[in-house]
């Protein structure tokens, strides 16, 4: 009787590890690069997201190149993956591969970026409002500076939908302020090589930087390389250039608490949790929205010791 029970676990728990085997997702993830601080930390939370889940993730690195995501989005359409995670480094010229994606019943998640491609495509977007990002922080500028600024604005990759909207958003509030206006804007391709490089020639052009109120670039790392730019030019970051940045690194927070920089919108980079719910959502045959969002907080100087502190903990 023993023997009959102990063999009745040890079937019983085969057949629960055999459909624990069968249920595990394999997801690829196109991932843009690791241009950004940001981009980093994204690319470890869902890879431990996934880890967590026992989802087997296909990670495939396009080191900021279209064609390295359309050809690995193809590669996982050869394996017959459950799904795909999609971080598009440009908005357009997805319809071909998310139509190939579709035919095969795979449905594609965008995450942190968007595309301007036909919805039904893609089954959804996690990601942030970006001209919601952008808005914000032309409305902290605007109090911060009683609605007097000539900006320099750092924008992001050029046609991605991250730079667009974020562009869009500050622009919109921007104009309905008569002495608010941006005097230069160039693409440091969201990397802290690029911020520093385009801001030694605004501060060039602009009378060795003094013509400039404020910088409002498109993230943190160009924030950052900016920062370094001012300091070289004999100016001080944060207090004679006024800035304001999105994506909440942690490096943000130390030139915050050091009075280098003014403000930061942070840019939820854990992702994973909901792009693989909505993947299995679409499994089970439930409705998944067009857009998660995913927006996060603007944070201060009087908080930015005690957030770096935080984010930095091991």
């Amino acid at each position: 009787m023993l023997n009959k029970t102990l063999a009745g676990l040890v079937l019983g728990a085969g057949v629960a590890f055999a459909c624990a085997q069968a249920s595990a997702l394999t997801i690829g993830f196109s991932q843009i690069g690791s241009e950004s601080g940001w981009r980093t930390s994204e690319t470890a939370s869902i890879k431990a997201e996934a880890e967590k889940r026992g989802i087997d993730l296909k990670f495939s690195d396009a080191q900021q190149k279209q064609e390295n995501q359309i050809k690995a989005l193809r590669s996982f359409i050869a394996q017959g993956v459950d799904g795909i995670l999609l971080a598009p480094v440009v908005e357009t010229g997805w319809d071909q591969v998310l139509k190939e994606a579709k035919d095969a019943k795979i449905p594609v998640v965008l995450v942190d970026r968007g595309v301007a491609a036909d919805p039904s495509l893609y089954l959804t977007k996690v990601a942030s409002d970006f001209a919601e990002e952008g808005s914000l922080a032309a409305s902290w500028l605007a109090a911060h500076t009683n609605g007097k600024c000539d900006i320099v604005e750092l924008q992001g990759t050029v046609g991605s939908s991250a730079a667009i909207d974020r562009k869009k958003g500050f622009e919109a509030v921007v104009s309905n302020f008569p002495n608010m206006k941006i005097i230069r804007s160039q693409s440091g391709d969201f990397t802290r090589a690029g911020g520093k490089e385009v801001m030694e020639s605004f501060l060039k052009a602009e009378n060795g930087g003094k013509s400039i109120c404020a910088l409002y670039a498109h993230n943190d790392d160009m924030a950052l390389g900016a920062i370094q730019a001012i300091k070289e030019a004999g100016l001080k970051p944060g207090k004679d250039i006024t800035i304001i940045s999105i994506d909440g690194v942690p490096d943000i927070f130390k030139a915050m608490a050091d009075g280098e920089t003014n403000a930061t919108i942070e840019l939820n980079p854990h992702l994973g949790g909901p792009s693989f719910d909505a993947i299995n959502a679409a499994k089970e045959g439930k409705e998944v929205p067009k857009w998660i969002k995913a927006n996060g907080p603007l944070y201060l100087p009087d908080t930015a010791a005690a957030e770096y502190a935080k984010r930095t903990a091991k």
